[in-house]
């Protein structure tokens, strides 16, 4: 009797925080990251209903319904926050692009760590178009020419540190022009326009927002206010292509609020759920989806995650169909 009480109190005790841990992702969710605890805790706030659901499962063995009841109903919420992510279907609104596809790939470097020919080697196998790269530095730069990135991407508008992960930079295999960097960030964030053989080209940002464990939460909020404001200003372009360590997930209230004016993430787009892609050099697999491919007036038809060798990120691989006509001949792959 008394082993029976102390396993029912256990499982309380289980469940109990189970309850709290999904009641602070769901207030993580909801909130505007005002503190660096908060914004780390929307990072996890996934796994903090996981234990939610194991909580429910123990409190459930040992008939402690009043427990499991709240359980069910905070995952019933967190369904509700989270659900979108596997249901796919999500649009900006507009008619679907006919034009022609660019295949977009997104890479942190790792303070130029990642391996340049493995790197070169997955932008050649993989028919990369665009690649968007952040944590570039001076060295790196000149190991992927080495490498033979700029035969395969030889257009280019890069944005490197001698060191440190502050450089970022877009190759392309088609033309480049504008580019230009994003002032006001932290970090160096980046933006030009592709010649893919349309009326009007194609902006690309390759972008990098400060990461809130490192840095004050207000210079994390301020980078992504400055972020959306770029954004919004580029929304009458008809293809929009924002690619990046975007150091936010989709649990981030800041991050969700970049989609308006038409803008999509690849992985809500096409119901791929929570694409974790940090970190990569742990024991453990990456946990946190804080790498994004997002869209306007294009849109993406496939998501793949890649193995960056030598980097602390997994890469991503997403095929962009753009709207609008083809200029002329030159263009990519139907």
């Amino acid at each position: 009797m008394k082993g029976s009480t102390a396993v029912r109190r256990v499982a309380a005790v289980v469940g109990g925080a189970g309850i709290v841990s999904g009641l602070a992702a769901l207030v993580a969710f909801r909130s505007g990251a005002s503190s660096n605890v908060v914004i780390v805790a929307a990072s996890f706030a996934p796994l903090l209903l996981v234990v939610t659901v194991v909580g429910a499962i123990v409190t459930a063995v040992t008939r402690q319904w009043v427990l499991v009841a709240v359980s069910v109903l905070v995952l019933m919420l967190g369904a509700w926050a989270f659900g979108p992510l596997w249901v796919g279907g999500a649009s900006g609104g507009g008619p679907d692009p006919q034009g022609p596809s660019i295949r977009v790939m997104q890479s942190n470097i790792m303070v130029g760590s990642a391996d340049p020919e493995a790197l070169v080697r997955t932008v050649r196998d993989q028919g990369v178009d665009v690649l968007t790269i952040q944590e570039l530095t001076e060295p790196s730069v000149e190991a992927l020419r080495a490498a033979g990135l700029e035969d395969v991407l030889p257009h280019t508008f890069l944005a490197p540190h001698v060191t440190g992960g502050g450089g970022g930079g877009i190759y392309s295999r088609l033309p480049l022009s504008n580019g230009r960097r994003v002032d006001g960030m932290a970090l160096t964030n980046v933006v030009a326009e592709v010649d893919a053989g349309l009326a009007e080209p194609v902006v690309v940002y390759d972008v990098h927002p400060v990461p809130a464990y490192i840095a004050p939460a207000t210079d994390w909020t301020a980078d992504f206010d400055r972020l959306r404001d770029e954004m919004d200003s580029a929304a009458a372009h008809e293809n929009v292509i924002v690619s990046g360590d975007f150091n936010a997930t989709y649990a981030h209230r800041k991050f969700r609020d970049l989609r308006r004016g038409g803008y999509v993430d690849a992985a809500d787009q096409l119901g791929a759920g929570v694409v974790p892609t940090y970190p990569t050099d742990k024991r453990y697999p990456a946990v946190v989806g804080i790498d994004h491919i997002l869209t306007k007036g294009a849109q993406a038809t496939s998501l793949e995650r890649v193995d960056v060798v030598g980097s602390d990120h997994h890469g991503l691989i997403a095929d962009v169909r753009l709207s609008a006509g083809q200029k002329g001949s030159g263009s990519p792959s139907q």
